[in-house]
């Protein structure tokens, strides 16, 4: 999905600022889907509204500029449900500790056993954010997504902590 796919579906559920809607990519979830600075989504948001996807208003605020609240259109709503029924690209499962976890042999063991302990860590804080945000989940498909992506980080948790003793007893080989 692009960033203007996503904004699009975050629009359907609620209208937002640029702002909230990166709050939301960070905070709830959406970057799991896709990427997304500031940069990326208020471009994003500006073609929308030019293309009369979603509308915007702007909120004055005192001692601070006004506030832009974009709104997602019936076009909108059509154009994002259009995009759904077209087909899925592949996904993409980016991990540069999977990357790294590849050339643990040319690694010191200390140093991949932290990579693993930071990485459990990580993922740890991924599932406590994601079964946080399940519990606010209000519709089925929202609850879907939130489980399956449960159900991955578990088992990955489930993966490292079985395996990691075999990655952690890999000999060095010698750097040539």
């Amino acid at each position: 999905m692009d960033v203007r796919t996503i904004c699009l579906g975050i629009l359907s559920r609620t209208q937002a600022t640029g702002y909230e809607i990166k709050k939301l990519f960070d905070e709830d979830g959406y970057d799991h889907f896709v990427e997304a600075s500031l940069g990326s989504i208020y471009p994003a948001l500006g073609k929308l509204t030019e293309e009369g996807l979603v509308s915007m208003r702007e909120e004055a605020q005192e001692k601070r500029p006004d506030r832009k609240v974009y709104t997602i259109t019936p076009a909108g709503r059509r154009a994002f449900v259009a995009s759904l029924l077209k087909p899925l690209p592949e996904d993409r499962y980016r991990s540069p500790f999977m990357f790294a976890m590849l050339f643990a042999d040319l690694l010191p063991k200390d140093r991949v056993s932290q990579m693993l302990d930071d990485y459990i860590a990580h993922i740890d804080h991924k599932l406590a954010h994601l079964e946080r945000v399940e519990g606010n989940a209000q519709s089925k498909g929202e609850h879907f997504a939130t489980g399956m992506g449960r159900a991955a980080f578990t088992a990955i948790l489930d993966f490292l902590h079985t395996h990691r003793v075999d990655i952690e007893a890999e000999d060095v080989k010698a750097a040539e």
